[in-house]
């Protein structure tokens, strides 16, 4: 069995799935404001598929999206964590290691996302030893490009791509996609 995710901030906690995650998670992804730059909310099964999606991604790589909550209350605030994405189509940068969030409406705002993306960019590059780990996003999606640079993302324009599951006209199909390296990342630690 593989073991628990912990990773820990100042204020809050990322592990592994439980049984008690799917409801609120069930709720944040039926949100269509949570889902606004995806083609759209999430089924009650779209999201269970999604847990054991991401519980086997643990099991095969070892990471995954996971839970994060906060250490105060334990509070569900919704997932954080690295990803190695497998579509049915690739991506015009596989392979690589995407570092993704997905937050409830009431954590926006908070800081909550860079708080803890910043542990698991630290997890990549010192645990895991990844050379580079990326983010995209829609191109409109500008909150999750703000997370982005403010974790010490880059983007190259040159590097926008359309989203190879959507079709080409969708509103959603272009994409920005923003890399750290971890000599980069060294370099910003010391």
């Amino acid at each position: 069995m593989t073991q628990d995710i912990l990773l820990e901030t100042e204020r809050l906690i990322c592990r592994s799935w439980q049984d008690a995650d799917l409801e609120p998670f069930a709720q944040m992804c039926a949100d269509p404001e949570v889902m606004r730059y995806f083609p759209g909310p999430l089924t009650y099964d779209q999201t269970t598929a999604l847990i054991d999606k991401a519980k086997a991604k643990q099991e095969q790589d070892g990471f995954c999206f996971v839970p994060v909550e906060t250490k105060e209350t334990s509070e569900f605030l919704g997932f954080v964590g690295l990803s190695i994405p497998a579509y049915p189509k690739p991506l015009p940068f596989d392979p690589c290691v995407e570092i993704g969030w997905r937050l409830k409406r009431s954590a926006w705002g908070k800081g909550y996302a860079s708080e803890a993306a910043l542990a698991w960019i630290r997890f990549g590059f010192e645990t895991i030893g990844l050379k580079e780990i990326v983010s995209f996003t829609a191109d409109n999606n500008t909150p999750s490009q703000k997370v982005m640079a403010r974790i010490g993302m880059s983007r190259d324009p040159a590097d926008d791509f359309l989203h190879p599951m959507l079709p080409e006209t969708h509103a959603l199909a272009l994409h920005v996609l923003y890399r750290l390296d971890r000599k980069t990342w060294a370099r910003r630690q010391m």
